[in-house]
């Protein structure tokens, strides 16, 4: 494989990985679904946006930590686990 086709191949791992940003959306909308409903209040959406807004960085810099060709390397050796539990706010000890 040329080192061209190579280097697509490895954007395409990163790029399907990414998509990942998909299931953080969807827990923002259904936040603001149930915001909606009246089963949460504006600060509970507030919690919610703020861990998606972490969570989204982490992937993002996941995804962007280095060139796209070890970046994909990595994700097909050992892919982390949930993106959502990543962003989840420390708990103060």
């Amino acid at each position: 494989m040329s080192d061209k086709a190579e280097r697509r191949a490895a954007r395409e791992v990163v790029a399907a990985y990414h998509e990942a940003v998909g299931e953080l959306v969807a827990r923002v909308g259904e936040a603001v679904d149930r915001y909606r409903a009246g089963e949460l209040d504006a600060f509970d959406v507030d919690r919610v946006l703020f861990q998606y807004s972490r969570a989204s960085k982490e992937l993002w810099k996941y995804c962007n930590f280095g060139p796209v060709e070890i970046v994909a390397e990595v994700i097909r050796a050992q892919p982390p686990g949930d993106w959502w539990e990543r962003g989840a706010p420390r708990q103060p000890s």
